[in-house]
């Protein structure tokens, strides 16, 4: 498929919101994203899934590069610093590329792309650039979900490992909490394409994914039928050997005390209700994060 970056940004289409502004006049949409990468916090993190941040083997933690912008507006973000208030610095593609090599130089398993998706013009450029220069890692497109189709069809060939979020089966809730309409019809397409270009996932001798689809969920206190119904659409829709990740890490931030029902951390029943279906579901593959995650010291520091 062929793309121009600059007509990308000069009428945005990128994501589901369609906002059709011309970033490169230093319009913002959404997103309040403009026309060059914009970067929170480069790093070496160890908190992701086994699989990604490894344990044991010659490489150590996943080479994390955290996008400022998003195009949810989550009112229990953790990283709201970073999403939705502007946090970060602008930087040229040819920086980013060497971005990536130099995180391939700390050893790192793999290159992890968090909320990247109003960039995906340039981080093709980027790594189209970081692989003439030697990048020979596995790349990982770690996404909210709220994705565009064409986008994600754009990056065919150049990501190994998708990490979608599929956050919401109710409409309702997606409205309520993330102010994203449509969000599981949009998700779910997108998905399903993200496995149509990766297939099932590919692991090597340490147990570190190199290809395949990880879809994460995280659970919210007093919504357990929408985690229910978002494990029986990825059982019943999903080939078996994509792997599920079920986050218990939530913890009321942000805007989230505004809102009575999710004003709390998960319960321990609640816990080991979701643990109880996941297993009746016969649901296998993937993990279940402790509940001792939903601390923030877990979560990274921006500023």
């Amino acid at each position: 498929m062929c793309y121009n970056i600059y007509i990308m940004i000069k009428k945005c289409e990128i994501c589901p919101r369609k906002c059709k502004i011309n970033r490169e006049n230093g319009d913002i949409g959404y997103c309040n994203s403009g026309d060059k990468v914009k970067i929170a916090l480069i790093s070496k993190h160890n908190f992701e899934e086994p699989c990604i941040s490894g344990k044991g083997n010659k490489k150590e933690g996943s080479g994390t590069v955290f996008f400022s912008g998003c195009n949810l507006r989550c009112v229990f973000c953790q990283n709201h610093e970073i999403s939705q208030e502007g946090i970060g610095k602008e930087i040229e593609i040819e920086e980013l590329a060497k971005d990536f090599i130099e995180l391939q130089n700390m050893n790192v398993n793999n290159i992890n792309l968090v909320t990247p998706t109003m960039y995906v013009p340039q981080i093709i450029e980027a790594i189209k650039i970081a692989r003439k220069e030697g990048l020979n890692l596995p790349i990982i497109y770690n996404s909210n979900g709220y994705e565009n189709v064409e986008t994600i069809k754009l990056l065919n060939g150049y990501i190994d490992v998708y990490l979608p979020d599929l956050k919401y089966y109710s409409d309702n809730l997606a409205i309520k909490y993330s102010k994203a309409p449509n969000y599981f019809e949009t998700a779910t397409k997108a998905i399903k394409e993200m496995y149509n270009q990766v297939g099932g996932p590919i692991f090597d001798e340490y147990g570190i994914i190199k290809r395949g689809v990880i879809v994460r969920h995280l659970v919210l206190p007093n919504h357990l039928q929408n985690t229910k119904r978002i494990l029986k659409w990825i059982k019943c829709n999903l080939k078996e050997d994509v792997y599920v990740s079920v986050m218990a890490q939530y913890f009321p931030t942000f805007k989230a005390n505004k809102f009575e029902e999710i004003n709390r951390k998960l319960s321990i029943k609640e816990y080991k209700e979701i643990e109880r279906y996941i297993y009746l579901e016969g649901i296998e593959n993937g993990y279940m994060q402790d509940l001792e995650s939903n601390e923030e010291k877990y979560v990274p520091k921006f500023t």
